[in-house]
């Protein structure tokens, strides 16, 4: 059987809905802070070389780089990944691009909607939405939001947790 044949049961697409990416914007955010981080790292772990001038120990700051290059390079397509879908009962998030992660966040479980606005984020004009639940493996961070939408997304989200907040 061919895949164009294959009955609807058998495929394996993606939750079906309208999901809404992160704005086109954070990938620079993302990637001034993996840079930085990424020669942080790399300069600190040639420190021990400078200090001794034993060759061997250039390997590490080597790998590092190389490694932080590799993740500069994948930063697009990783932000990319970053979605979410408001479904009838509850928030669904994604990101990753080899390990996906998908997290349900049923809308009577919120506790807190916070909204945070890094410096570089804000020269940019971005938000992070924090979504709290009592259980510490659900809270979810949607980074890169346009702050019209983070705080109109706030808004919603917590207008329905009000209507559908689990009796306790």
């Amino acid at each position: 059987m061919t895949d164009d044949a294959a009955p609807e049961t058998l495929r394996l697409d993606p939750v079906p809905g309208e999901w809404r990416r992160v704005s086109p914007k954070y990938v620079v955010v993302d990637l001034v802070g993996s840079l930085l981080t990424g020669i942080l790292i790399t300069v600190g772990s040639g420190l021990p070389w400078f200090f001794s001038r034993i060759d061997w120990l250039l390997v590490l700051p080597i790998a590092i780089g190389v490694i932080s290059v590799i993740l500069v390079a994948l930063t697009p397509r990783r932000v990319r990944s970053i979605g979410y879908l408001l479904r009838e009962d509850d928030l669904l998030f994604r990101r990753g691009i080899m390990f996906q992660r998908f997290v349900a966040v049923p809308y009577g479980r919120m506790q807190l909607v916070d909204i945070n606005r890094g410096p570089l984020a804000r020269a940019v004009g971005l938000s992070e939405l924090k979504l709290v639940t009592a259980a510490a493996a659900s809270n979810v961070t949607i980074p890169g939001l346009p702050e019209a939408d983070a705080e109109q997304l706030r808004d919603h989200l917590v207008a329905v947790a009000e209507s559908r907040r689990a009796g306790l």
